[in-house]
Parts: structure tokens; sequence; C-alpha cells
């Protein structure tokens, strides 16, 4: 088997935070600046992502890194660590992310939660690969609290015309959002109480009392890994749509960290399409 092509990683961006904002008890909204964003502002796709790079304060490493170099010459407890996040929004010269923060748990909702202005922070170019198509008869986003940025920007991109419905997990009513949408387009927000992120099938049970309205629409789901399986049974087995008309993939996995889940994208678990 031929070894897998190594794709260059993309540029870095050293942004400065400017803002911060508590949206709801478990997300945090962190704005910075940056001097160069044009390659945001050129995307065309609404699940714009970035690779956030962390890296140990105490070794005085200055961005961008050249991770390459620094395999060479650093233990690997000691190398920067990546972590992916959906854009929330770029305008001019600042980019906005949201990140789900639980205490402690995990690096970046941490580092968010305790971030202030004028923190560093680095950013690659965006990746992203889907927008709504204006010419859908319909529209259907699904996901959980990592999907509501991406989910956010394209119920803002919709024309105004648009009609569908969005389904969002979060905890419970306090996690809620004011978010913008055509009229046309159905916001239906789904708790799963006290029970952990993906840990319950109820974005897929909610879905299951969806039915697609008429014409050839246009899905996006993004969310826990196995949730997004049970999605695609529904999608595919029982409303017929074709690949074509659907973007479904992971955005994390129940029980992994982003390592282990990024790894598994190779294995037959980490499948989904």
């Amino acid at each position: 088997m031929a070894d897998r092509p190594v794709r260059p990683p993309r540029p870095q961006h050293v942004l400065h935070v400017v803002a911060t904002e508590q949206l709801s008890p478990h997300l945090v909204r962190i704005r910075a600046r940056g001097d160069d964003l044009s390659a945001f502002r050129d995307s065309p796709h609404t699940d714009k992502y970035v690779k956030i790079t962390f890296a140990k304060p105490e070794l005085g490493l200055e961005p961008p890194y050249d991770l390459a170099a620094l395999r060479e010459t650093l233990r690997p407890a000691d190398l920067p660590v990546t972590r992916t996040y959906t854009v929330r929004a770029v305008d001019g010269d600042v980019l906005t992310i949201d990140f789900v923060v639980h205490g402690d748990e995990g690096l970046a909702g941490p580092w968010a939660a305790r971030a202030r202005v004028g923190d560093r922070l680095v950013v690659s170019s965006p990746g992203g690969a889907y927008a709504p198509d204006p010419s859908a008869a319909w529209h259907l986003l699904i996901g959980d609290e990592s999907a509501i940025p991406a989910i956010a920007a394209a119920l803002e991109a919709l024309p105004p015309d648009a009609t569908g419905a969005a389904f969002l997990e979060v905890q419970n009513a306090d996690e809620q959002l004011e978010l913008t949408a055509p009229a046309g387009v159905e916001i239906v927000w789904v708790h799963r109480g006290t029970a952990a992120a993906g840990a319950t099938a109820v974005l897929a049970d909610a879905v299951t009392g969806w039915h697609p309205l008429d014409g050839r629409g246009q899905m996006f789901a993004h969310g826990e890994r196995e949730s997004m399986k049970a999605l695609r049974d529904i999608v595919f087995a029982r409303w017929g749509l074709q690949r074509e008309q659907v973007s479904l993939s992971g955005y994390w996995a129940y029980g992994r960290t982003e390592d282990r889940f990024q790894a598994e994208k190779r294995e037959p678990i980490g499948q989904i399409l």
C-alpha cells in the first residue's frame, strides 16, 4: 500500500485577543485580531475551521512554530499541540471563535475561560467544505455544541426565502443562543439534560420526527461521531437522500481525546461515510 501523501501545513496566523464574552454557562466567545485575514474573508465556506496551536508558556517558544524543527529538539511531551475549532465569524481583521468550556477538562476550553485581552492565539489558515446552496429547495442543519458555530454561520448565509429546520443539541434551555435565521427555517433546540454530551441518542431521536420537504434539499450534520452515524442511517436508508446532498461527519467522539479521535479517522470505527 502506498504511503498517504503528506499535506504541507497550512500557514499560521498570530492573533491577539481583543474581547471575550460568556455566551452561555458553557460557551465562551473569543475575538482576536490579526494582520492579514484575507484567507478567511476569501473563503466561501460557512464551516471554516482552523487548527489552534498551543505551546507550553514556560518554554518561551515564539510563533509561528516550525513544528518539524521542534520535533527534532523537544521531548514529545513538550511539543506544541493542536486543536480543531470552527470559525464563527470573520469581520475585517478580527476572527471570532466560540469555545465549549467544561471546567478544567481539555486544553482549548480552559484556555478560553482564562483568556484576557492581549493574549496570543495561533491559528492555521482555514479549511472548509460546505456552504448553503441557494438553489436547494430546503435546508436541514443538525449538530451539537461543537457544530453550533458552523450552523449559525450557515443560517446567516441562507437566502431570505429559505425553508427547512435546524436541530441543535445542548444541555438545557440555559445553553440556547439567539440565532438569526430566515423565517421559513425552524430552529429546534434538543435538550439532553444531565447526561454527558455524546452519551445519548436525543439528537437522532428528534430528527426522526422530521421529514424532508418537497424538492431536492441540502443537509449539513456534524457533531459527536456515533450520533452522526445514527443520522447517517436515517438520511440515507430511510429518507433516500443522495450523497451529494449531504455534508455529514464527526467533529469529535465520546470518550476520546482529540488526538485519538483524529487517529481513528483512518480506522473502521472512525468511518462515517
